[in-house]
């Protein structure tokens, strides 16, 4: 049989209950998952009827497994292969797919399984481990992705001076991203003061927990305004702070998935010339340049993973972070 973590509606904990094994796809390929990493989208989806989770989804896209069947029109992998899994599924076939972008498929779909012990998925969608990349580190690639993603798209250059605006995982993700593509400074800013060795562990220059007084903090860390601010948080007064930290003509990144409300003073951005860019998912080139990184030694696990989890445990420990904070990331090994 295949346990699973199920989803059971918005006011339930997750239930571990067991499920038929899954048959692949004439495309597709069964996965036995060995790490899960627990995603901030995982909780929203939980929680927030607008994402639209369903009774008896299993969620978790954050994933690595070893392959354990193949449908049989797959060619690529073979049983035993170590993968991460892009959880993408789009397609296949469309411009946007072939242009390596199934974010943006008109059938895109987030692929979860990951809280399960067995999943499957489309042979597309695999990606073999590179040579010393472990399969925990396989299941960061994923957040690595989405963090790169937005980096690309503020358009940073050499010698920015970067301000980052929440220290999640996808905060810190930024922050290794951001110093590895020569960011000269990189300021984490949180309300929570023990994010600070996650963040500087990750490449952040300085951290900043001034909750009282944030606009000067940064300014004075920064030495001047932000030539980037990117909002991995998602509190609502959060974008209007952004525009007080970046300067005349800066970008403002928005990373942060939210559904609440937000405001802020329109003259106060027209007047600086602010760009406001928003940022989703990510580029196959882009998650696969994540493997690579973690492939040529850069220490992101041991940085960024602060606790690992038994598939029993998830329930229990997804219903804490729902109400509370969880620094770095957490990962299923189911």
């Amino acid at each position: 049989m295949n346990k699973a973590a199920v989803f059971q509606g918005f006011d339930a904990p997750l239930a571990v209950q067991d499920q038929a094994m899954p048959e692949p796809a004439p495309d597709g390929v069964v996965l036995r998952v060995t790490h899960c990493g627990i995603c901030g989208s995982d909780l929203h989806m939980a929680h927030d009827p607008a994402f639209g989770a369903q009774p008896g989804d299993v969620f978790g896209h954050e994933f690595a497994g070893e392959v354990v069947a193949l449908g049989r029109n797959c060619t690529q992998l073979q049983v035993g292969d170590q993968v991460s899994v892009i959880p993408l599924g789009g397609c296949g076939q469309c411009q946007t797919c072939r242009a390596g972008e199934p974010a943006w498929c008109s059938e895109m779909s987030l692929q979860g399984g990951g809280y399960g012990q067995f999943t499957t998925t489309t042979e597309r969608q695999c990606r073999k481990l590179p040579a010393g990349v472990t399969a925990e580190e396989g299941a960061l690639a994923e957040p690595l992705a989405v963090a790169l993603h937005g980096v690309a798209l503020s358009g940073l250059t050499a010698g920015d001076r970067v301000l980052i605006l929440g220290a999640g995982p996808i905060g810190l993700a930024t922050a290794f991203w951001a110093r590895r593509l020569g960011a000269t400074a990189v300021v984490v800013q949180d309300i929570h003061p023990e994010a600070r060795d996650l963040a500087l562990a990750m490449g952040a220059t300085d951290f900043l927990c001034t909750p009282d007084a944030p606009v000067q903090a940064s300014d004075a860390a920064l030495g001047r305004k932000a030539d980037i601010v990117f909002d991995c948080a998602g509190a609502p007064p959060l974008l209007a702070q952004a525009i007080d930290q970046v300067r005349v003509k800066g970008r403002i990144v928005i990373l942060a998935l939210s559904t609440r409300e937000t405001s802020f003073i329109p003259f106060a951005a027209v007047s600086k010339e602010v760009a406001v860019l928003t940022s989703a998912f990510f580029t196959l080139r882009e998650y696969e340049a994540a493997l690579d990184a973690l492939a040529s030694g850069a220490p992101v696990a041991e940085a960024l993973v602060t606790r690992t989890i038994s598939l029993d445990q998830l329930p229990e420990v997804f219903e804490g972070m729902k109400t509370g904070r969880s620094h770095g990331k957490v990962i299923v090994r189911p």
